[in-house]
């Protein structure tokens, strides 16, 4: 899976800010034009986990409340089976439309939004991109009007789904822009490092912001209501996203002037498609992410089955098993800023894959336990950063800056379809021969990709 390049540790060259040849975070930091990149990450991350809150939010307090009756909704999920008895489980079911409709657009517009990524000039896209983000979520308290209802549901929630589905579409153009500037602004050598803070804060991000999504619109709320102000939730949003869009904007993002394209957008597709073609590491990297982000997709709905066997927590209580895997990939990612340039990336991976191998056969013998569980998940995040920060490096690295665009487009796409897939798959495998087979199944799958490192060779 990993070609020549991943062979060997990194040297430590110093560069014109870095004269030491200094690694790590502190080194990161230092370059400025990065700070403001990171810091709009943090806010636009920030802001797309407070979105789902929100959604959530106005469905439960709002709209479930507007909606009076659910006649015709309860014959459509009597039609197929759905359980809509409970106030949670309409909730649950609203909700999921929701995260459809922002879930089409990752899956379907990855590869077409990098290609722009890569014919626009990429600071103007991310700005854009925030911008009309903030633009967009401030039209959300109108879908609180009252108006007619569609299959027994106020108008107001298929306008938040619309909105969703838009929101999702103006990210698709934000990500492979962000993933693209990172190796403009930093130098080869603190690649591994400026990846890995970016997947600490992104852990560090989704834990935050659904943990402390609710609380913060509650207090918005209230705090807006002291003052004669209703609907102060709806100021957390376009707060976020502005602020993002104004870090961005401060960068000194030098790129090539962009030539007018003399072929079309599907051409442009298959030479990202080439890519991976003609460049094995960048294919194997791909690859290790693509697995990567099917295992953990796998482990989102094993989650529910491993706390429904811990008396203390219960089904409901899976998203402390999630949140502490978050923690384990953080603390990954700070050790391999600090620390993983000295060893090759070959072996991080294998390590990683090792590492996931060993804790998902842990799991399958010791269900029930709450510390053996919550321990083993946070040593299994630790396992997924060894393997997705060596892998997005060597992406970066290798893929030529004129395709770097389209190819994390592409590489958006793949994550987004390794993300949904064993979603479905793994509850039908769990249906079918229980949760014990398939966490074996899991491991026996990261085994054979870590064996396919050949870690015993010299690198």
């Amino acid at each position: 899976m990993s070609g020549p390049s991943l062979s060997t540790p990194e040297p430590a060259l110093p560069t014109g800010s870095n004269p030491e040849g200094k690694r790590g975070i502190q080194a990161v930091m230092a370059l400025g034009d990065f700070r403001k990149l990171w810091l709009g990450q943090i806010f636009s991350q920030l802001a797309d986990k407070f979105y789902i809150v929100l959604m959530v939010f106005l469905i439960d307090q709002h709209l479930l409340v507007m909606g009076g009756g659910t006649g015709v909704l309860a014959d459509m999920a009597s039609d197929y089976g759905l359980d809509i008895s409970t106030r949670t489980k309409v909730i649950t079911l609203l909700a999921t439309g929701i995260f459809v409709a922002n879930t089409i657009p990752a899956m379907v517009l990855g590869t077409l939004a990098g290609v722009w990524a890569d014919r626009w000039p990429k600071r103007r896209v991310m700005v854009a991109s925030n911008a009309l983000r903030a633009l967009l979520v401030v039209f959300a308290p109108l879908f609180l009007l009252p108006g007619p209802q569609w299959l027994g549901l106020p108008w107001g929630y298929w306008g938040l789904v619309g909105m969703t589905f838009l929101e999702s579409i103006l990210t698709q153009f934000f990500a492979p822009s962000e993933q693209a500037a990172i190796p403009v602004l930093v130098p080869n050598q603190h690649l591994l490092a400026a990846n890995s803070l970016y997947q600490a804060t992104s852990m560090g991000a989704t834990i935050l912001g659904f943990a402390l999504g609710e609380p913060i619109l509650r207090a918005l709320h209230h705090l807006f209501a002291f003052a004669g102000i209703d609907g102060g939730e709806f100021v957390l949003l376009p707060l976020c996203y502005g602020l993002a869009a104004l870090s961005l904007a401060r960068l000194s993002l030098r790129e090539a002037p962009k030539p007018p394209p003399k072929t079309s957008v599907w051409v442009e597709i298959g030479e990202g498609l080439q890519v991976l073609r003609q460049v094995p590491s960048v294919r194997g990297a791909m690859l290790h992410l693509v697995l990567l982000y099917s295992l953990l997709a796998a482990l989102y709905v094993l989650a529910l089955q491993l706390a429904a066997l811990i008396a203390s927590l219960g089904p409901s209580g899976f998203g402390a098993l999630l949140a502490m895997s978050g923690v384990g990939m953080a603390i990954g990612a700070i050790v391999i800023a600090q620390m993983g340039h000295q060893f090759s990336r070959r072996r991080l991976t294998a390590s990683g894959l090792g590492t996931i191998t060993f804790t998902l056969v842990l799991l399958s013998q010791l269900r029930g336990s709450l510390i053996f569980t919550l321990t083993l998940c946070g040593i299994l995040g630790i396992g997924a950063a060894l393997v997705a920060i060596p892998a997005q490096t060597t992406i970066q690295e290798e893929t030529p800056e004129a395709e770097r665009g389209r190819v994390f487009g592409l590489q958006n796409n793949l994550i987004n379809i390794a993300l949904s897939l064993p979603l479905v798959l793994a509850g039908t495998l769990v249906s079918s021969f229980g949760l014990k087979p398939v966490l074996l199944l899991l491991a026996g799958l990261a085994l054979i990709a870590a064996l396919l490192e050949k870690p015993w060779q010299r690198c």
